[in-house]
Formats: structure tokens, sequence, C-alpha cells
């Protein structure tokens, strides 16, 4: 038994699971593309403060991107999980996309990578015409390394260009010279303000109907340069109508770490792939449910994957945007790496209550290969931060 604290108030006793969760074999997944973003592994010897650059553990961090390919994943790069804007700046993240491209490579693996404009570091005081020429030269640098790496790019939701553009036209002006210029199709990605509340407003408006006829403009624009989309809402219905209108051969990568199995499992009128933060601690068994899921056994691949959605709801309540520190505490608990640090001191984003639930709902779904050694960290972790 391990005395857990509750998020009301309280302690009271967890037994936890004796047993991991007996999983199938790896291999290639065929009928859905499916990418999980990765978070970054910090160096906990470090002598850093909150204000310094990331310092990252590259060979854990690689590491943990050679486990998500083993199971037969994507990796998505450089993203909001890797903590993009939120402790990783861009000479972090550049020094990351080239280390994973290069992995990639080596072993074979799918692999996406974000492109923004974290680079410009006071995105606030951009504004007029000055402000979105410096967002463009930003986002093309960016873009030239990505596609140096061989890599997919992933056009992120920018902050700069939410603070500097006055009206839709801009975006459509914008993301049309970033898809001309592109050598090869683009993912979009849509991140709403729940994830980031600077990006409030994107595509031009506040108004998510009219936001997403410029998002849709964007593309019918240039569908041969548009890969697909990476919607992150938090909207199961808004989603569904926005894939049943994309040009055919853009694909929708659902974002929405609230109702993934039903959007990944689709209806008569289609489906959506995937590229979700929560995949990087779910990887075996989101694999696990897509190899079901491939045989056409839509009701397995639910009885698996619709189970996870508690954790996952958990790990990205509001304020969503803190959802790496349970990231992170369920990857040191699963032993991928070897301390709960993380860039930025974004260990101390969330409660510890909150870390006790989080580890409560991981071991229920056998989330975890050793279960006493999660067993034994948390207690360290009770201890150390609760006295318990």
């Amino acid at each position: 038994m391990i005395r857990l604290p509750e998020i009301g108030g309280g302690v009271r006793e967890y037994a936890p699971r004796s047993e991991p969760l007996t999983l199938g074999g790896g291999g290639a997944l065929t009928s859905r593309t499916v990418y999980s973003a990765a978070h970054v592994v910090a160096d906990p010897y470090a002598d850093t403060t909150p204000d310094s650059p990331a310092a990252v553990d590259w060979d854990a961090t690689l590491a943990f991107r050679r486990h998500l390919w083993s199971q037969g994943l994507g990796v998505a790069e450089a993203m909001d999980t890797a903590q993009r804007g939120m402790g990783l700046d861009w000479t972090g993240a550049a020094e990351l996309i080239r280390r994973s491209a290069a992995e990639a490579k080596a072993v074979g693996g799918r692999i996406a990578c974000g492109v923004g404009t974290d680079q410009l570091t006071e995105p606030e005081r951009l504004t007029g015409p000055a402000g979105l020429a410096a967002v463009r030269k930003a986002y093309e640098e960016q873009l030239a390394l990505v596609e140096e790496t061989g890599s997919r790019a992933v056009l992120m939701a920018s902050r700069a260009l939410a603070a500097a553009a006055s009206g839709p036209e801009d975006y459509l002006d914008l993301y049309g010279h970033l898809l001309r210029q592109a050598s090869e199709p683009v993912i979009l990605h849509w991140l709403g303000p729940m994830f980031d509340p600077a990006l409030d407003g994107y595509w031009g408006s506040a108004d998510l109907d009219t936001a997403t006829e410029t998002f849709l403009e964007v593309i019918a624009a240039h569908p041969d340069k548009v890969d697909g989309i990476k919607v992150s809402l938090l909207d199961a219905r808004r989603e569904v109508e926005l894939r049943r209108r994309l040009p055919e051969g853009v694909r929708c990568y659902t974002g929405d770490d609230f109702h993934y199995p039903e959007l990944i499992a689709g209806d008569e009128q289609g489906f959506s792939h995937a590229l979700l933060g929560i995949f990087d601690p779910l990887a075996p068994l989101a694999a696990q449910a897509v190899r079901t899921l491939d045989t056409g056994d839509t009701d397995g691949f639910r009885a698996i994957l619709d189970p996870t959605v508690a954790l996952s709801r958990h790990l990205f309540r509001a304020p969503t945007r803190f959802y790496k520190t349970g990231v992170v505490l369920l990857a040191w608990l699963a032993g991928h790496q070897d301390h709960f640090t993380m860039v930025g001191g974004l260990q101390s984003a969330r409660s510890l209550p909150h870390l006790a639930k989080a580890y409560e709902l991981a071991d229920g779904l056998g989330l975890f290969p050793d279960p006493a050694l999660a067993e034994s960290r948390m207690r360290s972790l009770l201890t150390v931060g609760g006295g318990l």
C-alpha cells in the first residue's frame, strides 16, 4: 500500500498493481499515421536557474525517441511537449532537431519537426509591417534548418504572428509565402489558447468559426504543399467538421488530448491520424491500439484506448499548458529517465496531489514496465514533497 494525497484534501491508501500490462510486439502501423510529440530530458546536474538556457541530457532524450520509434510511432520533435517557449529556446530546439533528425535517419524512424518564431524573444513588441517582416524571417530561418535535416516541417502557431497581425489577410499572406517556399508538403498546426494564451485570436479572429474559414482558405490555396493539419482545440465536433472540408489528400492529425479515441477511430465519412502529446506516456498502449485498428477491429481499438482518456484529461486539465509536468513524471516513474527534473524548473508546475493522481491512473492502466520501481520512485517524491 502507498499513501497518496488527494486533490480535495486528505490522504488515502492505494494498492499499486504488481504486474505491468502485457502487450504484443512491435511493427509498423498501417491504417493511421501516428506521431508522438516527445518531451526533453533535462540535465539534473547543470547549474541553471529558471531564466537560464535549457540544459538537456542528450543521451536520455534521444534514448526516449528510440523508445517511441521502437513502438512504431513517429516522433514529433521540438513541439509544445518539448517545452518550446516554456524552457526550451530556439537555440536548444535547433540542436534538438539536428540530433533527433540524425537519430531518425540512423534507425529509420519517422520524424516531423516544429518550425516557429521563438528566436523572437519579445513577440508582444512586434507590430505592423516591421513586425510581420521579422516573423517571416524567423519562420524562414527555422524552416530552412528543418528541411536541411530531411525532416517533415510542422508550421507551428506563432506568438509573434498573433501579436503582429492586424487581421486574417496577414495570416493569408504570410502562410501563403511560407507554403510557396517550402520544398516539401508541411503540417499546419493550429494550437488553441488553452495550450498557450498568447495564441488567442489566431488566424485573425477570436471567433473560431471565422478563424476556421481563414485556416481553410490557406489550405485551399496551396493543397499540394500541405501534408496535413494538426488541430489542438480540444473540440471534437469542430475537428470532425474541419476534416470533412479538407481537400483530398490533406490529412487531419488530431491534437485533441480529450477525444482522440473517437477521432482516430473515425466514422463513415473519414478519420483523423494523430499527433499527440499524450502518446508520449501512452506509446505502448497507443501502438497496440492502432495495430488492433489495422486489422479492422474498431471495437478492440476503443477497448484499449478509451480507458486511457481519464489519465489524459487529468494531465491536460487547466491550466492545460502545464501538462508537460505530468508527462515527464510518468517518464521518470516508467524508468525512461533517472530523475524528475525539467528544464525551466517546470517540475514544480503541478501540485503533489495532481501528480499522485497521475501516478494512480497510469498504474491502473499498467503503463509502468516495473511497477515496483514506479512505486518506489513515487514514495520518494511523496516523502520529499509532502513528508508522507
